[in-house]
């Protein structure tokens, strides 16, 4: 089974991620931000490498797709391949920070690489108000992270509700975090568990 985890940069889904892994024993596939090559450059100058960047995050989410199929093991997984093709690189190509040219070929790629994997079972879904957003991502100190627009991150959550909005592929579980803490709130943790359950072994 594959459980995928959804939202903006500073959701928590790394965290969540990891929690639920450690919950119900399931593997836990992460998005590959410490050996990315292109994130620091990336953010130091978007224009120049953000085709580069949308390419190797788009490669390496369509190689764990693969191989969490092959595994037969029910694998949970942080940040999906549809949010890069249906969020970020929309999203830059909108800002003037990716060319016409370059969206196109890698929508194109997206769409030959999507005709060959299933969606998740079960989309999790992170919404968090920009605000909540700018807390988490200070808090975690990431430097190429500093230089993050309060502009970009409301964008990318304009994008992000309009994708759900319309998301047909599987089940889908939105949980709203701006008012919970599942890193120090055994609770709060408590309650997206029972809520995952749900969905995966409910009657509805």
């Amino acid at each position: 089974m594959h459980i995928a985890i959804a939202g903006n940069i500073g959701s928590g889904k790394t965290t969540l991620t990891r929690l639920l892994s450690k919950n119900f024993n399931w593997e836990a596939h992460y998005e590959d931000v410490d050996t990315n090559p292109y994130l620091n450059s990336f953010y130091e100058d978007m224009q120049r490498w953000s085709f580069n960047l949308q390419i190797y995050f788009l490669n390496s989410r369509f190689r764990q797709i693969v191989q969490i199929r092959e595994s037969g093991q029910t694998v949970v997984q942080d940040r999906t391949i549809y949010e890069d093709a249906y969020i970020f690189a929309p999203n830059l190509h909108y800002m003037n920070l990716m060319t016409t040219r370059d969206f196109e070929n890698y929508i194109s790629l997206f769409e030959l690489m999507s005709s060959f994997i299933q969606p998740p079972d079960l989309l999790i879904y992170l919404r968090a108000a920009v605000p909540t957003l700018v807390n988490q991502i200070q808090k975690r100190g990431r430097e190429y992270e500093e230089a993050i627009r309060l502009d970009y991150l409301k964008k990318l959550n304009e994008r992000y509700e309009g994708w759900i909005k319309n998301y047909n592929l599987g089940k889908l579980l939105v949980i709203n975090v701006d008012d919970i803490d599942i890193q120090d709130n055994p609770e709060d943790l408590a309650m997206i568990i029972e809520k995952v359950n749900a969905e995966l072994h409910g009657l509805f």
